[in-house]
């Protein structure tokens, strides 16, 4: 989701880069894991609410 908000906002990698690592950028990138605080981040930076960025998807086992 949060790489869907970037597109629909017109952000680069490079502007994300001045307050996440590159390394979180990439995990971004292939879904992975990332914290409450980088999700705080991008909300602030966006002016979005969390739900805006995430999409809770339960796992098949469940």
């Amino acid at each position: 989701m949060a790489r869907i908000l970037m597109i629909d906002r017109g952000a680069k990698k490079g502007e994300l880069r001045s307050f996440l690592s590159g390394a979180t950028i990439a995990k971004m990138g292939k879904d992975e894991y990332v914290s409450m605080e980088v999700l705080d981040k991008l909300c602030k930076h966006f002016g979005v609410n969390l739900e805006e960025i995430i999409e809770y998807i339960p796992d098949k086992d469940e």
